[in-house]
């Protein structure tokens, strides 16, 4: 009945429909486009350009403009979109993935859709599995760009920050998943707002979609790196702190747990380490360092808030009792603890920046793909993509015959039919392409072929040039090729003179993959634009996916029939319990990609929280407003911590302290000032005082020099803090699942837990403003520094050692010096620019 009612109510049927009428228009104008000259088929990106500024939507230029590009196509890569090419590109420019069989032209199909999307001026990126691929297309396509007025820009690992950002300048840009994912990352990690490549994300057409989306979005784009707080220091700054004295030397709280150094436990500090001033800026992780061991020798307790077990130190949760293990406390205090405690003292943040590319690619404003092979991933697409799947019909009936599965009863009988088959094929000229699952089974069937001395090219997916090539050459009279499901993905198998009277290419599969789309992709590697082809899957009761659903059963049937291992059998039933084993594996596989975006959505909200505000720290002129709010923050929490209940249970004396310690200069602010004051008025006195200090400090170093001051501080306080809480909520994902045994949901904990923690960060951030504001000095060579080195780990394969690059030593000029060039500007409005 479902499958009767889905065959009347087709939505697939009904969008075919309205592409095809798109279809006719586009038609309707071929011939007015091709009377017109190469001068003034160019001409017509210029008038489109201003159309579309002067309010015209791209959806009423979409005929025009895809003629125009069809008739451009024609003239310099004397190819000519078919109609069902044109179907297809106006799938991709309505923001969905259009399913073209392989060999249906879907590079050519898109360079439509881009066209159309580059006229508004905001950048297109054409996104690849590979950058051989990338290079390929942008080389090839982008003589028609070019011939049109537009620029092509391609964007690889291995250029520069200047190249890169010309590459993304470009009106349509040529790019891997990775570089893009890698760039943003990078981009949200500059100290100065011109180091930026990308430009705010437009609009992307995905080739391979579903390798990219689905096959690749279970693993995360990370940039690592050590975030320079040494166990080195927390070691020294455990010890320095086992000497001071409660009250003479710092002030504890109890009820905020809030440990702050008086004079004499600074002077002390400063004494111990041999420093002039604590609060500068230089010894930011030194101070650091010391309030954390500070806090946790006074308000983290041995067997209350942690236990020690087997050498790591494990989190009590304070409300339940329970082991929390794999949480680590953030922003330093768990190295603090461990150095208490004498265990070894783990790395700290090792995870900088990370997104998956799922987020990634949600922040397009639109986004398309193209695949041969998506339908089976439907309601991935649509869920988390907001996507539909559309299967744009051939150019051509498909001509290819796909034979029934042959199941044998082992591995050893299923190979040697597999290569018996191949030298059959072989040895009539026929092209054979053998799909394997694992590099594994790719290295038993070419053991066999050498035995056969059948001449083979074996290839896996490492994607380099010469796969390229070799799958090209695929398609030659009597070549065999074996290649694992996903190798040569983008790259047409054209045939060899002679093939087609051979039956074209035979594929044959050696195993069926979990997912029914690898085993389409491999199918579709034959029969293109209505070329004969043939495929053959071959299987064994043995099989990894067969074993899943019981072939016990099945084994000992054909045993009780006497079947050996020569002697396939061919069921229909057996292929259907195939198809659901495998759909059942895309179910699980599918929850798998939905649960790791959930867990990163919750990350998702704190990282466009803290990018939107990183963004505003590095354009905006004057952050003095930001700061005083953060200021005024940190002294409305101290002041309403402090006077809570009744006046006589009021604690003036750690008002005082705090203020002291970390805001203003000793004596300006006494308990006895803040008496018979309500707290408003207490928040307005510390205020004005702070506002008094604040506009000294700026009389006396320069509105100017100010400002940067307050970037700096700005920069690092947030950057030091999201690195640890990222670090620290990585450290909490991974321990989450065992929250299940407690019958809690993990997700709902991870997200209670992640927002706790990052209101605890933010608050953090302010704290440290405020504090390195009002306390710190500035110094001359005043500069933004990372706060640390990071590397781009990519998801594919661990990052290989790098090559050592020569260091150049520089003249130190600062950014707000005079340029050493003589013009008379600032070093970073002349030479400093390009820095």
């Amino acid at each position: 009945m479902a499958n009767i009612l889905s065959k009347i109510f087709d939505p697939n049927k009904k969008e075919i429909k309205k592409l095809e009428k798109k279809a006719d228009q586009i038609e309707a104008l071929a011939s007015q486009i091709e009377k017109l000259s190469d001068d003034e088929l160019k001409e017509k990106t210029t008038e489109f350009k201003q159309r579309y500024q002067d309010g015209e939507s791209l959806e009423q230029m979409l005929p025009e403009a895809f003629a125009v590009c069809r008739e451009a196509s024609k003239r310099v890569l004397g190819m000519y979109p078919f109609r069902v090419q044109l179907m297809g590109a106006a799938t991709l420019n309505d923001g969905n993935i259009a399913e073209m069989k392989t060999g249906e032209g879907k590079t050519l199909t898109s360079t439509m859709a881009v066209y159309l999307n580059a006229l508004t001026g905001k950048g297109v990126h054409v996104v690849t599995v590979n950058e051989y691929l990338a290079s390929r297309d942008a080389s090839q396509m982008g003589e028609l760009y070019n011939f049109l007025g537009l620029t092509v820009g391609l964007n690889l690992n291995s250029l520069s920050k200047d190249e890169k950002r010309e590459a993304y300048a470009a009106d349509i840009t040529y790019t891997t998943n990775n570089e893009l994912g890698f760039d943003y990352l990078r981009d949200n990690m500059v100290l100065y707002k011109e180091d930026r490549v990308q430009r705010p994300l437009y609009y992307a057409v995905i080739d391979e979609v579903d390798s990219i989306l689905i096959d690749e979005a279970r693993t995360p784009l990370i940039i690592s790196g050590q975030a320079g707080k040494s166990a080195k220091l927390y070691v020294q700054s455990n010890a320095f702190v086992r000497m001071l004295k409660p009250e003479e030397d710092y002030s504890y709280e109890e009820t905020t747990k809030g440990v702050t150094l008086t004079e004499s436990g600074i002077s002390k500090a400063e004494k111990a380490f041999g420093v002039d001033n604590l609060f500068d800026l230089t010894h930011v992780r030194l101070l650091h360092a010391i309030n954390q061991s500070l806090k946790a020798h006074a308000s983290m307790h041995l067997d209350v808030d942690y236990v020690v077990q087997d050498g790591e130190i494990v989190i009590v949760d304070g409300f339940t009792g329970r082991l929390m293990k794999g949480r680590r406390y953030s922003d330093g205090l768990h190295q603090a603890i461990e150095a208490k405690e004498g265990v070894e003292i783990q790395n700290e943040s090792m995870t900088m920046a990370t997104i998956t590319f799922q987020n990634y690619f949600r922040m397009y404003e639109k986004l398309s793909g193209m695949t041969g092979t998506a339908k089976t991933e439907e309601e991935e697409f649509r869920n988390i993509y907001n996507m539909q799947v559309v299967a744009i019909p051939t150019n051509r009936p498909i001509a290819r015959q796909d034979k029934p599965d042959l199941i044998y009863a082992s591995m050893e009988g299923k190979f040697k039919a597999v290569a018996n088959d191949i030298a059959e094929r072989h040895k009539a000229g026929q092209p054979v392409l053998v799909g394997t699952v694992a590099i594994e089974t790719s290295e038993i069937i070419s053991n066999l072929l050498t035995k056969y001395k059948i001449p083979h090219n074996v290839l896996n997916a490492k994607n380099h040039e010469r796969e390229a090539e070799i799958i090209a050459d695929a398609g030659k009279r009597g070549s065999v090729t074996i290649a694992t499901n996903m190798a040569g993905r983008g790259t047409d198998i054209k045939l060899g003179e002679g093939v087609l009277e051979l039956g074209g290419l035979a594929v044959i599969g050696t195993e069926r993959h979990e997912s029914r789309r690898i085993d389409n992709q491999l199918r579709g590697r034959s029969g293109r634009q209505g070329d004969p082809g043939y495929t053959q899957f071959y299987l064994s009761l043995e099989d990894e996916l067969m074993r899943r659903f019981g072939s016990d059963k099945m084994k000992a049937m054909m045993t009780r029939l006497g079947m050996d291992d020569s002697q396939p059998i061919q069921s229909g039933m057996v292929s259907r319990a195939v198809e659901g084993a495998q759909k059942r594996v895309e179910g699980n596989n599918f929850d798998a990609r939905k649960r790791l975006l959930q867990y990163d959505d919750v990350l998702r909200q704190q990282r466009e929280v803290i990018y939107q505000e990183r963004r505003q720290v590095l354009e905006s002129e004057n952050m003095r407003e930001l700061v005083e709010s953060m200021i005024q923050e940190t002294i409305e929490s101290i002041v309403g911590v402090h006077t809570q209940g009744d006046e006589k249970e009021w604690n003036l004396k750690a008002i005082e302290d705090y203020v002291q310690a970390n805001l203003l200069d000793e004596g300006v602010v006494k308990a006895a000032n803040l008496e018979g004051k309500s707290p408003e008025e207490i928040i307005n006195f510390i205020y004005d005082e702070v506002q008094k200090k604040y506009d000294a400090k700026e009389e006396e170093l320069s509105a100017e020099r100010m400002r940067e001051f307050e970037k700096v501080i700005l920069l690092r306080s947030i950057d030091t803090k999201w690195i640890d809480h990222i670090d620290a909520m990585d450290q909490l994902r991974q321990g989450i699942h065992l929250r299940a045994y407690g019958q809690t949901d993990p997700l709902r904990e991870y997200q209670k837990e992640g927002f706790a923690m990052f209101e605890d960060m933010v608050a953090s951030i302010r704290e440290d403003v405020s504090k390195y504001a009002m306390k710190a000095q500035i110094r001359n060579n005043l500069e933004r520094e990372e706060v640390a080195k990071g590397q781009a780990v990519n998801p594919k394969e661990e990052a290989g050692p790098k090559k050592k690059q020569p260091v150049r030593k520089a003249e130190n000029i600062g950014r707000n010096d005079p340029c050493p060039c003589g013009s008379g500007k600032k070093y970073k409005n002349c030479h400093g620019a390009a820095q």
